[in-house]
């Protein structure tokens, strides 16, 4: 490769005294000083040749001239030396201040095209993942197809200087045959109009990464020194990548360890909020906390919104949230598991008892819960199982003494009345209170209480009794509950409603008030026959007191009320008689003694037969529209009976 060395040191010593006559030294300083071109340091000689100078004093015009053009030659070498400097100085300052990579090597390449004169400069790496090179920063190209050329390794003049770790130039590329030429770099060279190339290679340490490039358009000798300050330029692009990989790996290293730190940091928050919560479930426990204490711990350690399940998956009175559309499927998963589950934003854990599921705890919230937080919400549901265990054992105790009391006020009210008000009143009982009693009998045939459903029941009884002063147990195998200071008929229907949730089909029959142990025994009895009464009649899953079977209350009732009875059948048309001077009851019994004919009627109470529809429609109005139906009727006949012998009317 020809190469034009040019010196840049300063002429040799001073010249000889300039000879006198016109166009001296001088004027040749005076060009120096004013930059002229190269061609004006003929005129001193021309002019002198013109003047007739002798052949000495010509002679010492062209020595002056010869040294004024080295001089020359010397500055502008001086000045391109400045300017290359100066360049590499500002790529210097660009690496220093750590302009981003793209930044840095566009202007190493705009640089490198405007210190070496050339038409165009680009630069290619190496793409290891894909086994070839691309462009990746161009200067002065105007060939969409040449801008966006791949090239495979080894091809090319980049692919001869990439082998050689070399710079390589050439004044006519498409003739040069030093290395290998493609169809798709000949067709980019070609389309750019490239003829003189000279390559640089950019090296880390001794492996080539890329290949910055100086073009001409017409043919050029790419002199040593443009080989050198291209070959600089190239190792500050290279520097440029390095420090751009080195930064890279420095980010990841800082943001792995910024994440590890993170997660260093997150890790012990869960530890301490693990600690915290383990301290506030054991002071739960031993302070005798129920379920409620434990989800206010659980939302205030973890947030969201805490809902209790019970085994159903049902949200609990004191539950909190409606919790989950549908929490059985995930209450499932999370017993067979043990572990919690999660639903959407629902995280759900078991409560359970030796393999019984006995409710659950779910948790909304839309942040993830992390392994540690997940251990709180199952630790919560395992206190929880601790607190229902004891509060389960507490309550069947309970409920055994309960029934106990109970069992023998029923069996034996007479044998120690006092001692039976003082075991009640431990209990939280007054037996000198009224008290509604109900008898009930679980499912549809009264298979009793042994089972699992009667289990139940008896538990759901014993704590609406416990819960509203009461007492309750099995007797008999039916369950009894006595309440204080409400109607038999009210009672009744509480308890069945209890119960129904727990144990299906319920059927109680009220009685009371009674007040004192003989009478709550007495009461019972009477209960007892009212569920009978309903049994029999069909009415599996009712519940009634004595008063409200109507006349079948008087065969059941211990106290037989006959007044109660006629005035809860017929007190609206006595009434109605009493106010207005009427006779409907006479209308009534003539209907019913002529066997429902109005005619009939109408002749034995010498009335028109319209004054009897119209009397008969007014009882329609006053008892109901359905009091001539078979049921009503025999009610309504019987009070009329009734009526009629406690008035002594014969």
């Amino acid at each position: 490769m020809p190469v034009v060395t040019t010196s840049s040191e300063s002429p040799p010593g001073p010249a000889r005294p300039p000879a006198a006559g016109p166009g001296g030294t001088t004027e040749f300083l005076e060009l120096l000083l004013g930059d002229a071109a190269a061609i004006e340091y003929e005129r001193p000689l021309v002019q002198a040749r013109a003047a007739g100078a002798d052949p000495a004093e010509i002679a010492e015009l062209e020595r002056a001239k010869v040294l004024a053009l080295q001089v020359r030659e010397a500055f502008q070498a001086r000045r391109r030396r400045e300017s290359e400097l100066s360049a590499l100085f500002d790529t210097a300052s660009d690496l220093a201040r750590l302009r981003s990579v793209d930044s840095v090597l566009t202007a190493i390449v705009r640089r490198a095209r405007q210190l070496l004169g050339s038409d165009t400069a680009y630069l290619t790496l190496n793409d290891d993942a894909r086994g070839d090179t691309y462009m990746r920063v161009t200067d002065g190209t105007v060939s969409a197809w040449f801008q966006s050329l791949r090239l495979p390794m080894g091809a090319g003049l980049g692919g001869l200087v990439a082998q050689t770790a070399a710079p390589y130039a050439t004044d006519s590329y498409f003739t040069d045959t030093r290395f290998r030429h493609t169809e798709d770099i000949n067709g980019g060279v070609r389309e750019e109009g490239l003829v003189a190339i000279l390559g640089v290679p950019l090296l880390r340490g001794s492996q080539v990464i890329g290949v910055l490039y100086a073009a001409d358009r017409t043919g050029r000798t790419f002199e040593r020194s443009e080989v050198a300050l291209l070959g600089s330029l190239a190792a500050h692009a290279a520097i440029a990548l390095d420090n751009a990989r080195l930064l890279e790996e420095t980010r990841a290293a800082l943001e792995e360890l910024s994440a590890t730190s993170r997660e260093l940091r997150a890790h012990s928050a869960s530890v301490e909020r693990a600690a915290g919560a383990h301290d506030r479930f054991i002071d739960l426990v031993l302070r005798g906390g129920g379920v409620e204490d434990v989800a206010v711990a659980v939302t205030e350690v973890l947030g969201g919104r805490l809902t209790v399940l019970d085994q159903d998956g049902r949200p609990t009175p004191s539950g909190g949230d409606a919790g989950p559309p549908d929490p059985a499927g995930a209450l499932g998963l999370a017993r067979t598991t043990g572990r919690t589950v999660r639903d959407g934003d629902w995280w759900t854990a078991a409560v359970t008892v030796n393999d019984e599921l006995i409710g659950g705890l779910v948790l909304g919230r839309e942040e993830e819960l992390s392994d540690s937080d997940q251990r709180i919400l199952e630790r919560a549901a395992l206190v929880t199982a601790l607190l229902l265990l004891i509060r389960r054992s507490a309550g069947e105790a309970e409920h055994r003494v309960r029934g106990e009391l109970l069992g023998e006020l029923l069996s034996t009210p007479d044998r120690d009345p006092d001692g039976l008000r003082e075991r009640a009143r431990r209990l939280g009982a007054d037996l000198d209170r009224p008290h509604a009693v109900v008898v009930a009998q679980v499912g549809e045939v009264g298979e009793g209480t042994s089972n699992e459903v009667g289990t139940r029941a008896a538990a759901a009884a014993g704590h609406l009794a416990a819960v509203r002063g009461g007492l309750a147990g099995v007797h008999e195998g039916r369950l009894v509950v006595c309440l204080p200071d409400v109607a038999p008929g009210v009672a009744a229907e509480a308890v069945r409603a209890e119960l129904r949730s727990s144990a299906g089909a319920v059927t109680a029959g009220g009685a009371g008030p009674a007040t004192g142990p003989e009478a709550l025994a007495a009461a019972a009895a009477e209960a007892a026959r009212c569920l009978g009464t309903l049994v029999a009649l069909g009415r599996t899953g009712q519940s009634a007191s004595a008063e409200e079977l109507g006349f079948f209350g008087l065969l059941v009732g211990e106290r037989r009320d006959v007044g109660a009875f006629v005035r809860a059948t017929l007190a609206p048309v006595l009434d109605y008689d009493a106010k207005r001077g009427t006779d409907l009851l006479a209308t009534l019994r003539a209907w019913f003694d002529a066997g429902g004919s109005p005619a009939r009627a109408a002749e034995q109470l010498r009335v028109h037969v319209n004054t009897v529809t119209q009397r008969l429609d007014r009882v329609a109005r006053l008892l109901g529209r359905d009091w001539s139906t078979p049921d009503r009727a025999l009610e309504v006949q019987l009070a009329l009976r009734l009526h009629r012998l406690s008035d002594g009317a014969g």
